[in-house]
């Protein structure tokens, strides 16, 4: 979900039946017919019904197809989960797709998501995101807004404190999140336009408070920014060709509240190209740079649902990081498919101080 940040394999399992076909319909042509042969065809004629559960299963069938003649195509989807961090899990994720202009059939989709999950540590997740593309997709409007709970670990920062496995402790973490921008289009496939965020963060039951070196437990910042966009996919939720990239640039300066002044610079560029019938193969490469008095919270880490899986999210962690995958995604039957990824990244201090020998696989 979400940049959300949880580390974990989403698997839905509700979904692996075939469509079950349409009932036969009615005709109301009349046809002469011996009498004997008049409730047969009767029969014949009414729709099968469904059982709950096919009914169920059919609508999971139907959910990832756009339907051009709504003006509003809602789905809900969900299912259970496992990470290293979180645990067993379910995820659920109301959708809806819509176009400002529904004679451009060029213009991609909008969409809004209302997302949420809960796991058997105590884990919950509740948010809101969504892409709003203007008419001729001459502004965009992206938005993400977030809150969850999570008994989490913490290791210090740093590679040296990551590395250590003796530095693992227990703290309790509440972050909430409202990321807002509107991007102007300068050339095809090229915006550029403002950003704001609020983040409220809070620590709790620090098991090692030695660790956080002093920094306060609770932060909030709020932060001023600039992002250039190009995008050239084809699908903005799940894309099968075109390049991405993005680059956003921060700022959290002290007038504006924020205890810790610091600024940001973060780097995403993606490619997507299909290499043979159902499959895809994806690249990239990920970079997120700070500098100033950057709180914990708001440090770079390791791991995701997107980059770098199977590390706990948050157990590396510094003023900068830098990520790299490659993605091979298989479709194997309806809505269900396979991927293998391979990828590496690392932390530190400044760019400077870059050492291959810290890299992680």
């Amino acid at each position: 979900m979400m940049n959300t940040r949880q580390n974990r394999l989403i698997i839905f399992a509700l979904l692996l039946l075939t469509q079950t076909p349409l009932g036969a319909q009615l005709h109301s042509t009349k046809i002469e017919l011996p009498e004997d042969s008049i409730s047969a065809t009767m029969e014949d004629s009414i729709p099968a019904k469904r059982s709950f559960f096919k009914k169920f299963l059919d609508y999971f069938n139907d959910a990832n197809k756009e339907k051009k003649n709504k003006k509003f195509d809602f789905s809900v989807i969900g299912g259970p989960h496992y990470s290293s961090d979180t645990k067993f899990g379910l995820g659920l994720v109301a959708a809806g797709l819509y176009r400002t202009d529904r004679i451009d059939t060029l213009l991609p989709p909008s969409n809004v998501s209302l997302y949420g999950d809960v796991s058997t540590v105590g884990f919950y997740l509740l948010g809101v995101r969504g892409n709003h593309l203007f008419p001729k997709d001459k502004y965009r409007l992206n938005y993400n807004l977030y809150f969850y709970s999570f008994p989490s670990l913490y290791w210090g920062r740093g590679y040296d404190n990551g590395a250590n496995s003796d530095n693992e402790s227990d703290y309790k973490r509440f972050q909430a999140q409202v990321k807002v921008d509107f991007m102007f289009r300068l050339a095809k496939n090229f915006y550029i336009g403002p950003m704001a965020v609020f983040d409220y963060i809070d620590g709790r039951n620090f098991e090692k408070p030695e660790l956080w070196e002093g920094m306060a437990a609770r932060t909030t910042n709020t932060s001023l920014g600039l992002s250039l966009l190009y995008d050239s996919r084809d699908f903005l939720t799940n894309a099968y060709h075109g390049y991405y990239l993005r680059i956003d640039q921060r700022f959290s300066p002290a007038f504006l509240g924020n205890k810790y002044a610091f600024s940001s610079t973060e780097l995403t560029t993606s490619y997507y190209q299909p290499v043979w019938k159902g499959g895809v193969l994806a690249g990239q490469f990920h970079t997120l740079l700070t500098y100033g008095d950057t709180p914990w919270g708001l440090m770079a880490t390791l791991g995701s649902s997107y980059s770098m899986r199977g590390y706990y999210e948050g157990r590396y962690r510094d003023k900068g990081a830098m990520d790299a995958q490659i993605e091979l995604r298989q479709h194997v039957w309806k809505r269900n498919g396979v991927a293998v990824w391979v990828g590496a990244g690392t932390i530190f201090p400044r760019l400077s101080e870059f050492t291959p020998k810290h890299i992680l696989p």
